[in-house]
Formats: C-alpha cells, sequence, structure tokens
C-alpha cells in the first residue's frame, strides 16, 4: 500500500513540475488534450437521447484506483455500467464493484444503478454505446437494450 502511495506521490511531483518547465507555451491546448486520453469515449447523439449522465459517471468512475476502463448508458430512469478492472486489482472485484455501486448512487440517486465487471456486460454496453454513436438507436430501442443488458447481468449473479 505504501508503494503504491509513494509512485502516487511521485507521478503527481513530476505532472505538476511538467507545465513549470515547458514555459508560457503560447499553444495552451496541448496540455488539455493530454488530459482526455483517459480512454473514455463521450457519447454524443443528434436525436433527444440525452447521455449526459452517463458521460459524467465515465469521467468520474475512470480516475478510480485499479480501474482501466469504463462504458455506461442512461435512460431518464436507468444507468448502467461496465467497468474493466486491471489485472492486479482483480483480487478485489467485489469491493471495487460495491464502491463504484455506492458512488454513483450518491451522484444520480434518482437513476436505478446497475454495475457490472463481467466482461460480457462491458462489451454488450459497448456495442449499445456504439449504436448511441451512430445515431442508429431510437429511445424505444434503447430501453428495450437496457432491460435486455440488465436481465443478462442478474443471470451472472
Amino acid at each position: 500500500m505504501k508503494d503504491k502511495t509513494t509512485k502516487l506521490k511521485i507521478f503527481l511531483l513530476i505532472f505538476t513540475v511538467i507545465p513549470f518547465g515547458s514555459g508560457c507555451n503560447s499553444n495552451q491546448n496541448q496540455l488539455g488534450q493530454d488530459h482526455n486520453d483517459l480512454s473514455i469515449s463521450q457519447v454524443h447523439t443528434s436525436k433527444p437521447i440525452d447521455q449526459s449522465v452517463a458521460n459524467h459517471t465515465k469521467e468520474k468512475i475512470i480516475t478510480k484506483d485499479g480501474i482501466s476502463d469504463v462504458k455506461a448508458v442512461n435512460t431518464d430512469k436507468d444507468l448502467l455500467v461496465g467497468i474493466k478492472v486491471d489485472n492486479f486489482d482483480r483480487f478485489q472485484l467485489k469491493n471495487i464493484k460495491k464502491k463504484v455501486q455506492s458512488d454513483i448512487e450518491k451522484m444520480y440517486p434518482d437513476h436505478q444503478v446497475t454495475v457490472s465487471t463481467d466482461q460480457k456486460m462491458y462489451w454488450e454496453l459497448d456495442k449499445l454505446e456504439q449504436r448511441l454513436q451512430k445515431d442508429s438507436t431510437n429511445m424505444k430501442n434503447l430501453k428495450k437494450d437496457i432491460n435486455k443488458i440488465k436481465s443478462l447481468m442478474k443471470e451472472q449473479t
């Protein structure tokens, strides 16, 4: 545990010192672009299927220790989250899932939150995110797909 804390402190120190070493660069966008490379994809649709809850959830969850990637989709009542856990942290899978679930429920108490660490559910959410990104689904089909994924998640437990 101390080793992780030490590594984190060193990383933060280096991350803090680098901007000072680069001087007053007129191209300020370079630093902002590096921050967005956290391997999460923001889902934007032209249809009235608002994915801001899912996008905000992904931004918050990806920063947690042990989580390498997040997929999330929401409707007006449901929020499904699939998380990919680092190999070294797979022994703490239940604890990570429980912590993520409680954090999301605190952020969105009006949504029915379902979190899964199962790889199949992660892939299903990834496919659904891609369909939303391509605008190849509507709210009725989205709710149907979410109910299908939720039933698959319940089968796994």
